[in-house]
């Protein structure tokens, strides 16, 4: 799981080097993910998924491992 969502979300924001993406890093204080990155990565998320990521959920994302665990409970 962590593997799938650590490759969406390196396609997503153009990361060449996937040893940089760990469950630890953080999208905004690590990757300076900015709003739009943000939804970018959501999107792609659910499409992969067939989820719907609801907005406050999504909000709650702070490092990698946060969004593995929610797609865990989720999906």
């Amino acid at each position: 799981m962590f593997e799938e969502i650590r490759d969406i979300i390196a396609e997503q924001l153009s990361i060449d080097d996937l040893d940089e993406l760990t469950l630890d890093t953080s999208l905004k204080d690590d990757l300076n993910a900015d709003s739009l990155d943000a939804v970018e990565v959501i999107m792609a998320l659910e499409d992969k998924y067939d989820i719907e990521i609801a907005e406050e959920d999504a909000e709650n994302f702070k490092t990698i491992a946060d969004i593995v665990n929610y797609i865990e409970e989720n999906k």
